[in-house]
């Protein structure tokens, strides 16, 4: 039998009105998160992604990355590639530049320099509602049917704008130019030195090939897995979620293939078929993906250009 909604949406009222309270504890000390408030300098570089895309894993690797001599661990890597949704602007501003900065904003023209991950919107849906069951948001045996439409109407996280808006958000607006990486997912499964290295050369990092693959050995989910189990309950993004239940999951591709229904396929892909088709995620259902109000020819050059 399907969960009800009702006690759902007062776990996550609840859940919101905790955050709300928090954040006002923060702002009246000085410590609110940096969040859109964010103090940008022209020699930012920013590490951008949907939710549950990839963000942490490329975290470790930069983290790995800038400073090989000491790995990274959770315990650190705030420090390193810091978030703007856990940091105050007063201690971002006073880290040494150039600084990497994590975040998870649709497109913003004060980002000059960026690395944007992409992963099929498929397993985005799978990882998110693991994630939710994680943070206590929704409940053990949470119906499909219940919660696409929170999901893809952004109702976990209503700044992020949807995963068709976020992603078309970066594509249109800087894809083809040199201050902005794309990278997929499924491309730093596969390739993972290979993208570590593009990586660091993006950055400006002198790194010999031997510690890009000493970066990418210490970022491996084995390790991260490890880490979690021994930092879960410190760490800012999991100490007051369940401990049963992991941050680091399955990292790979295609989880969607056993676990969404048809329905939920259906969903994602005639809401944003033609985004995935973009940016390469092919379609399995018979759905009519939603137009976009881009003209056809420009939105074919847009493909062209993602999967040259």
């Amino acid at each position: 039998m399907p969960v009800k909604s009702k006690p759902n949406q007062l776990s996550s009222k609840l859940w919101r009105f905790q955050k709300s309270l928090r954040d006002y504890g923060r702002a009246v000390t000085g410590r609110k998160f940096a969040a859109r408030g964010l103090t940008v300098y022209p020699d930012d570089a920013f590490l951008v992604s949907f939710p549950r895309s990839g963000n942490t894993w490329a975290r470790f690797i930069v983290s790995n990355l800038l400073d090989p001599e000491h790995p990274v661990t959770f315990a650190t890597v705030d420090s390193r590639v810091p978030g703007i949704y856990n940091t105050s602007d007063r201690v971002l501003r006073a880290l040494p530049r150039p600084r990497v900065i994590k975040s998870h904003e649709c497109f913003d023209p004060r980002y000059r320099k960026v690395i944007y991950i992409v992963r099929d919107p498929r397993d985005v849906a799978v990882s998110y509602y693991e994630f939710q069951l994680k943070r206590n948001v929704i409940p053990e045996g949470y119906s499909w049917e219940e919660f696409m439409p929170r999901f893809m109407e952004s109702e976990f996280e209503p700044t992020t704008g949807s995963w068709g808006d976020h992603v078309l958000s970066w594509l249109v607006t800087r894809h083809g130019r040199k201050d902005l990486l794309l990278l997929r997912y499924e491309d730093m499964l596969k390739e993972t030195q290979e993208i570590a290295g593009k990586i660091a050369a993006f950055l400006g990092l002198k790194v010999r090939p031997e510690q890009v693959a000493q970066a990418v050995a210490q970022s491996s989910a084995d390790r991260m897995r490890r880490l979690e189990m021994q930092q879960s309950r410190d760490w800012r993004e999991t100490r007051r979620t369940r401990q049963d239940k992991p941050f680091v999951r399955k990292a790979m591709s295609g989880t969607w293939e056993t676990v969404l229904p048809e329905a939920s396929l259906a969903q994602i892909e005639s809401a944003w078929g033609q985004v995935m088709r973009i940016v390469g995620y092919q379609l399995v259902t018979t759905s009519q993906p939603t137009s976009l109000p881009i003209p056809d020819a420009w939105l074919r050059s847009l493909q062209d250009r993602v999967l040259q």
